[in-house]
């Protein structure tokens, strides 16, 4: 058993990080997508915005970091060692706080792909970094579910324009590749 502490900061950090982490998600999603459909780069230079894009994703990754550590030593919700790492062993909303634990570690796995991405072929690594929709989708669900905020109107705004961009920008994106891309064949 991990819990330390009952103070109120740690829970306020809980929320906080978790939900800045997921804003900031959704923000480098977009602009992944916004990168891959040539959206930004006529705009701004590339390597600026490959930068921003890399740097909110180390940022997602230390705020996940913070959120998973804040949870651990608080109290108010015994989380052992094994709840934090294993999904679905929670007693708290076991599915999910599972499908946030599993979007972590899938995360995890793209920061390791991302690590040795110029090791890679860069078909292998594109097609690895499409895990990162799974992540985006299992931490919407993770936060919407599990969350002690989800019923705010502020929240419930947070999460409507975050996932209003994911899905505008996706339906953007795959309206401009072209039909073979989208392995589509057509008689």
């Amino acid at each position: 058993r991990v819990p330390v502490t009952s103070n109120p900061a740690f829970w306020y950090a809980t929320r906080a990080s978790g939900i800045a982490a997921y804003v900031i998600l959704s923000a480098v999603l977009c602009i992944g997508m916004s990168m891959g459909g040539k959206a930004l780069s006529a705009r701004w230079p590339r390597f600026s915005v490959e930068g921003i894009h890399r740097f909110g994703g180390l940022l997602v990754g230390a705020l996940i970091a913070i959120h998973i550590a804040t949870i651990a030593v608080d109290s108010f919700l015994p989380f052992s060692v094994l709840n934090l790492l294993v999904p679905f062993t929670s007693s708290y909303r076991p599915i999910w706080t599972g499908l946030g634990i599993a979007a972590a570690e899938i995360l995890l796995a793209l920061a390791v792909t991302n690590h040795y991405r110029k090791r890679l072929p860069y078909a292998s690594w594109r097609k690895a970094h499409y895990a990162n929709f799974a992540v985006w989708t299992l931490a919407s669900v993770h936060g919407v579910m599990s969350g002690t905020d989800r019923s705010t109107w502020w929240l419930a705004l947070i999460y409507g324009v975050c996932i209003a961009s994911v899905v505008a920008l996706l339906v953007w994106r795959f309206a401009r590749l072209p039909v073979r891309s989208l392995g589509v064949v057509l008689a």
